[in-house]
């Protein structure tokens, strides 16, 4: 895949504070812009939509795009309470960082089914099953990068 470079500045913006150096919300907005723009440039890149499609597509897209923000930033807030806590964590902090981790899961699952009957519905069935290949890439190359930043629980 393409442009995944971007994937790095991700999983940067969603370390928490403990873990890296705090930017101003400035430079976290652009760097926010920033990530957007290289993710839809890398899904134009591997999509290969025709025009149509195209106008089909794109605002669904961004409508998925603002609905998954919400859930990233839910996952954001987790890591910063993990990254508070993740060198004293007691049992109980703990488990609602586990449950809250299974529920945001959950909720990212729903997200992908309720939005799959419009993408069906504008383009072709290959061409839905090649986004939710990039978005699940994405995903997991996100995944890897915090995995990589976020110590284990002591």
């Amino acid at each position: 895949m393409k442009h995944l470079s971007f994937v790095l500045l991700v999983a940067l913006l969603l370390s928490p504070m403990t873990f890296a150096q705090e930017a101003p919300a400035d430079n976290m907005a652009i760097l926010l812009e920033k990530i957007k723009a290289d993710k839809k440039l890398l899904v134009a890149d591997n999509m290969g939509l025709t025009e149509a499609e195209g106008k089909a597509f794109w605002p669904l897209y961004d409508a998925y795009q603002k609905d998954l923000q919400d859930i990233q930033m839910k996952y954001g807030k987790i890591i910063e309470r993990y990254a508070e806590n993740y060198q004293k964590m007691t049992d109980e902090q703990a488990k609602g960082i586990v449950d809250d981790v299974l529920m945001m899961d959950g909720e990212h699952l729903k997200l992908r089914q309720a939005h799959l009957s419009k993408f069906r519905a504008a383009i072709p069935e290959v061409k839905v099953a090649r986004y939710y290949q990039i978005e699940n890439k994405i995903r997991a190359v996100v995944n890897y990068e915090l995995a990589a930043l976020i110590p284990l629980m002591k």
